[in-house]
C-alpha cells in the first residue's frame, strides 16, 4: 500500500535536528504537512518552520514542544495535529538517544552522573527509545482506525538492532526491541478483517553524520576517524541519505509492512529471522579500543563501593 505523501500530513518526533529533521524537510518539499514534535529546535529547524508557515497555500509546518517520555504530551501532539491539519497519515516516532552518561547501564540509577531516579523504577533511555515509539504507534493505529483510512508508521532502528556492543547495552537492547516490534506488526498491511491497511516499517542506519555524534566530542573520540571521517569509506553517511530511504518506505509498493532497511554506504533489507547482520566492511561502525577500555575502567573504579 504505497502512499504518495503529497497533500498528506505527518507527525515526526525528534525533528528538531538530525535524521528526523531531514525527513521532515523532505516531506515538506514533497508537499506534505508536518507537525514537528521535539523539546527544542536547532537553527536549521527554526528556518524550516519559517519557510512553511501555516498561512502557506502549500505544505505547512508546525512545532509542538514535546517531551516524548510524557504520554500526556504525546496525546496533545496528536490533538494539535488534528486541530492544525485535520488528520494524520504518516507518523514517525523518531526521537531517540544514544546511551548518554545521565541514563546509562554502567551508571546505575542514584549514582552520579545518572539522572535516573531509583524511586521512579524506570530508565529514561528506555522511555525515549522503546516506550515512546510503541505508544505513538498505538496512537497512530487508533487514529487510522477511527478515521477509517490507511496510514504509515516509520520507525528508526539501527544496525545496533542486529549486533551486540558491550559499552552501550541499553541502546542495543532498545534497537533490538524496535526491530522486533516492527517485524511483529507486519500483518497490519494485509489485515485479516475489514480494517484499513497500516504499514509499519523502519530504517536501520549505520554511522550517520548528525548532531547526535558531531555535537558530542566525548562520543566522537570513540570513532576511528581514519575510517569514519572520510565519507567515502565505511559507515559515515548523511541524515539526508536516510531521509530518502524513509520516504521510499512510505511511497514504494515493494516496501511492505515489516520491512527494515539497513543504511550505510549500501542499503540492505534486514531479514526478520536468521539475518546475517550488517556488512561490517561497508556499514559497520569503526570504534576505537578506547571505548571498551573506558567501560572496563568505570567498573574497576566501583570496586568496593555500594
Amino acid at each position: 500500500m504505497a502512499m504518495n505523501v503529497t497533500s498528506k500530513t505527518a507527525i515526526v518526533t525528534g525533528a528538531g535536528s538530525g535524521i528526523n529533521f531531514s525527513f521532515a524537510k523532505l516531506l515538506l518539499e514533497k508537499g506534505c504537512n508536518v507537525l514537528i514534535a521535539d523539546l527544542a529546535l536547532r537553527p536549521e529547524a527554526e528556518a524550516l518552520l519559517s519557510s512553511y508557515p501555516l498561512s502557506s497555500t502549500g505544505a505547512k509546518a508546525f512545532f509542538q514542544q514535546t517531551d516524548v517520555a510524557d504520554w500526556a504530551q504525546l496525546d496533545t501532539m496528536f490533538s494539535i495535529a488534528l486541530e492544525k491539519f485535520g488528520g494524520v497519515d504518516i507518523v514517525c516516532p523518531g526521537a531517540g538517544i544514544y546511551e548518554p552518561e545521565w541514563t546509562n547501564f554502567w551508571h546505575p540509577p542514584g549514582a552520579p552522573p545518572s539522572r535516573d531516579n531509583p524511586s521512579q523504577s524506570r530508565y529514561a533511555l528506555l522511555d525515549i527509545n522503546i516506550t515512546h515509539p510503541i505508544r505513538v504507534t498505538q496512537q497512530a493505529i487508533s487514529h487510522f482506525l477511527c478515521v477509517k483510512k490507511p496510514g504509515v508508521v516509520v520507525h528508526i532502528s539501527s544496525i545496533a538492532g542486529q549486533v551486540v556492543f558491550f559499552p552501550t547495552p541499553m541502546y542495543v537492547a532498545s534497537k533490538h526491541a524496535i526491530s522486533g516490534f516492527v517485524g511483529s506488526l507486519a500483518p497490519l498491511e494485509f489485515p485479516a478483517v475489514n480494517i484499513p491497511k497500516i504499514r509499519v516499517v523502519a530504517v536501520a542506519p549505520a554511522l550517520i553524520k548528525t548532531p547526535l555524534w558531531t555535537d558530542h566530542p566525548e562520543k566522537m573520540q570513540f570513532i576511528d576517524e581514519e575510517k569514519a571521517v572520510d565519507e567515502d569509506r565505511d559507515g559515515w553517511v548523511t541524515a539526508d541519505d536516510v531521509a530518502k530511504v524513509m520516504l521510499d518506505l512510505v511511497q514504494k509498493e515493494e516496501n511492505i509492512g515489516g520491512t527494515i532497511l539497513e543504511i550505510g554506504k549500501t542499503i540492505r533489507k534486514v531479514g526478520l529471522i536468521n539475518d546475517p547482520g550488517p556488512n561490517s566492511a561497508r556499514n559497520g561502525v569503526p570504534y576505537k579500543k578506547i571505548v571498551l577500555d573506558g567501560t572496563w575502567k568505570s567498573l574497576e573504579e566501583r570496586l568496593g563501593s555500594d
